[in-house]
């Protein structure tokens, strides 16, 4: 997966909020605490630093998506997380982005906080991100 095809598709599956650029996943590669799993139309980019892992983002192209990719995707970076160590996982999503919301509730996750007006929508609005968590064990 280049840079380059990772911003493609999470150009394509983020529509309402900005998506990253290929220059920011290159970045982010570089770092030896960021990791991928899945391939270059559905991934997960996480970090895991000590015994906690992050995702940082989750993408599946829109002509791929409604297949479980998505689901296979969070198995798959649980896992690898955990081979690193971590025994919990945390993230943060959209309080508009319902199917996501859905998604990580049934991994498993639970609302541990919120980020006001965190992310920046359409016309430069800014709305809430809800914190969840997840334990690894």
């Amino acid at each position: 997966m280049t840079p380059e095809e990772l911003a493609n598709t999470h150009a394509a599956a983020f529509t309402q909020s900005r998506p990253w650029t290929a220059t920011e996943f290159a970045e982010l590669l570089q770092n030896r605490f960021t990791h991928i799993v899945g391939d270059a139309q559905s991934f997960a980019l996480f970090q895991a630093i000590a015994n906690e892992a992050e995702l940082l983002t989750i993408a599946t192209h829109p002509t791929v998506q409604r297949q479980g990719l998505a689901r296979k995707r969070m198995v798959e970076w649980h896992a690898a997380a955990k081979k690193l160590g971590a025994i919990r996982a945390i993230l943060d999503v959209s309080i508009a982005n319902q199917p996501a919301i859905t998604l990580y509730k049934h991994c498993g996750y639970r609302v541990c906080g919120t980020r006001k007006n965190y992310y920046t929508v359409e016309n430069n609005q800014k709305i809430d991100a809800i914190v969840m968590e997840c334990n690894l064990t």
